[in-house]
């Protein structure tokens, strides 16, 4: 008897189970590793990042368009970001470039900030602000910035932002956009042609969509159209072949006053007719709170692969051709009893992310084709007590840090970063396995009802078969 009714509620569970039992295979991300997949160390935060996984895989997925050939190609695939500006020794700017070349980065991501090189008025290029020193050409440190990498054999992408103070009268925030926009494009042609042949790769602007980064203004992308394709103009007529980058877009969810929502914001850039004004779209790659494993997918989560969403509507307006690079990647090792509005992590957690994170886009993201560690070293002390300053790799003093040398390594060994092309169905499969977990939950949904309604339908150890008999009676 107790036989008989175990294999009656087999027979009847069966179906739900082995649709049960083929969803968690469909949605189970290929690891027993919870960090795998939600790049979470502990776990409370595994259990919830598994929740926002799986409701992130049922979603509809980025289109990423990983087949299209790109047009740009970086002229090394990872590089660094530097402050030599900010060195007062060109003995120390050139020791900084040797140490750059020396861990394996092949370009620099060095800013050339408006307001350093035109400094006092309209073409103006002369530095007045030392007395003691008397005129200077605000142009010969930059002139050396760009020997010493030649000397060291690292390109330049030469970041183009920081308007005087004198172009923005209007508004007295440092990072304000020139109230001629005309202004930015002298500039860039200045730039440009100064350095044809030399520099071969200029960023117009950088997180526009943020304060401080667009003034105490609204961040509008409207205006920025402007602003960017008046540069982009400029910078080819002073040098036809030179690879103008977009500028990397703050990756926030904020829409307020300060800041715009990124994907929303690009999306008005679009609509702007800013597609037609960069041969190359930029992203930031910070990890902030989780590690570079990360696989969620959430429109309103900032983690390592949210620029995938940043991919997806450059493939929809037709740019799947041009690459993104990133700008700045890192984690922040701050130490405690600092603020933490960037996430925190240790020392020999930030070298074994950046790592990582150089390790993941190698293998998985053949679009993204040129990133940029943020930051070499900055010069001075006085930013100790900021959290932004403990994503360095070096101290002033040219103490390495453990995410120095762990990039050393990993880019001494070209096998650990070499690309890895996947079959087309590798990357398509996220929007089945989407569809098709939809589809598995709505049928064991049904299953699930009507198995619950015979078993409640059916006389307590009655066989299925018996049902038809026992209502005839």
């Amino acid at each position: 008897m107790a036989a008989g009714r175990y294999n009656r509620v087999m027979r009847r569970w069966r179906l739900p189970a082995l649709l049960l039992i083929t969803l968690v295979l469909t949605l189970w991300p290929g690891s027993l590793d919870p960090y795998a997949f939600t790049g979470e160390e502990s776990l409370p935060g595994q259990v919830r990042g598994s929740a926002q996984w799986l409701h992130s895989a049922i979603r509809p997925q980025p289109e990423l368009a990983p087949e299209a050939t790109p047009l740009v190609v970086a002229p090394s695939p990872f590089g660094v970001n530097t402050f030599l500006e900010q060195e007062v020794l060109p003995e120390v700017r050139d020791e900084s470039l040797r140490r750059v070349r020396e861990a394996g980065f092949g370009i620099i991501r060095q800013e050339f900030p408006w307001e350093d090189i035109e400094i006092h008025g309209k073409g103006d290029f002369v530095d007045r602000r030392n007395p003691e020193v008397g005129e200077i050409s605000a142009w010969a440190k930059y002139d050396d910035i760009v020997a010493a990498a030649e000397r060291h054999d690292l390109a330049i992408l030469a970041r183009l932002s920081n308007a005087p103070a004198w172009a923005h009268p209007s508004d007295p925030v440092t990072h304000a956009p020139p109230d001629n926009p005309a202004d930015f494009g002298d500039f860039v042609a200045a730039v440009v042609g100064r350095y044809r042949g030399r520099i071969g790769y200029v960023q117009l602007w950088n997180e526009p969509n943020i304060f401080p980064e667009w003034g105490s203004r609204v961040p509008d992308p409207v205006a920025f159209t402007e602003l960017l394709c008046l540069g982009y103009h400029r910078a080819k007529d002073a040098n036809p072949d030179v690879v103008v980058v977009g500028p990397a877009l703050s990756p926030t969810i904020a829409f307020d006053a300060r800041d715009r929502n990124t994907l929303i914001y690009l999306q008005r850039l679009y609509l702007a007719g800013a597609g037609d004004c960069f041969d190359v779209f930029s992203a930031q790659g910070y990890g902030l709170f989780s590690g570079p494993t990360d696989r969620r997918l959430l429109p309103t989560l900032v983690n390592f692969p949210h620029h995938l969403f940043v991919r997806d509507l450059m493939v929809q307006w037709g740019d799947a051709a041009k690459p993104i690079w990133i700008s700045e990647l890192g984690w922040n090792a701050v130490p405690a009893g600092l603020p933490q509005p960037f996430g925190q992590v240790s020392n020999a957690t930030q070298a074994r992310y950046t790592v990582e994170a150089l390790e993941r886009a190698a293998r998985e993201w053949p679009w993204v084709n040129g990133i940029n560690v943020w930051f070499f070293k900055r010069a001075g002390i006085a930013e100790q007590g900021e959290p932004w300053y403990y994503f360095r790799l070096m101290e002033p003093d040219f103490t390495p840090l453990p995410v120095y040398e762990a990039l050393r390594d990993v880019l001494s060994d070209p096998d650990r970063l070499a690309p890895d092309p996947r079959p087309a169905w590798w990357y398509r499969w996220p929007s089945l396995r989407a569809t098709l977990a939809l589809a598995l939950i709505a049928l064991l949904f049904f299953c699930l009802l009507r198995t619950l309604h015979g078993a409640a339908r059916a006389p307590a150890g009655a066989a299925p078969h018996e049902r038809s008999t026992t209502k005839s009676r």
